[in-house]
């Protein structure tokens, strides 16, 4: 079983409010805006990090991070993009390859709206961690976190951080 924390759109910022539950995470999942190298080798100090950059990330995020990252993690089909759409609204970039090979679990950023949405046609799961960064117009900052364990995709919790200020 893994434990999984999923955020998104940290432009930047990391704060004990994020480490303290990176610290409860086996594995930390980032879907792009990172904003500073600062944030995820702060997170890679403590738990193992996959993640992607976003549109604001510089050539220094670019050169460790790649645009896509998919993988296999307890039998779950996994790809994490930044800018990716949402069932019947994917990103033209990816709507053929999804269509084609659809993942479990498809992971975006970018939005700063948290959204989990089952996609019944492709029979996979999206989720949209919303961001836990101070940038942007969202109101809450906000992470997911999930387990995994043997196939099974379990134990969701949305989680509020403090209101971005």
């Amino acid at each position: 079983m893994k434990k999984i924390l999923l955020l998104s759109d940290t432009h930047s910022y990391i704060d004990d409010q994020i480490l303290k539950y990176v610290k409860l995470a086996d594995e930390v999942w980032h879907a792009g805006d990172i904003g500073d190298l600062i944030v995820s080798d702060t997170i890679k100090k403590l738990k193992p990090l996959r993640a992607v950059y976003g549109n604001i990330d510089n050539k220094d995020i670019r050169t460790e991070f790649p645009l896509n990252n998919r993988f296999t993690i307890e039998n779950v089909d996994v790809w994490i993009t930044h800018i990716g759409g949402y069932p019947n609204r994917y990103d033209a970039r990816i709507k053929e390859e999804i269509q084609k090979n659809p993942p479990r679990i498809f992971i975006t950023g970018h939005s700063h709206i948290l959204k989990v949405m089952n996609d019944k046609k492709l029979n996979l799961l999206h989720f949209n961690p919303g961001a836990a960064g101070k940038h942007g117009f969202h109101q809450v900052r906000t992470m997911l976190r999930f387990s995994i364990d043997n196939s099974k995709i379990e134990n969701l919790e949305v989680i509020e951080l403090s209101k971005r200020v």
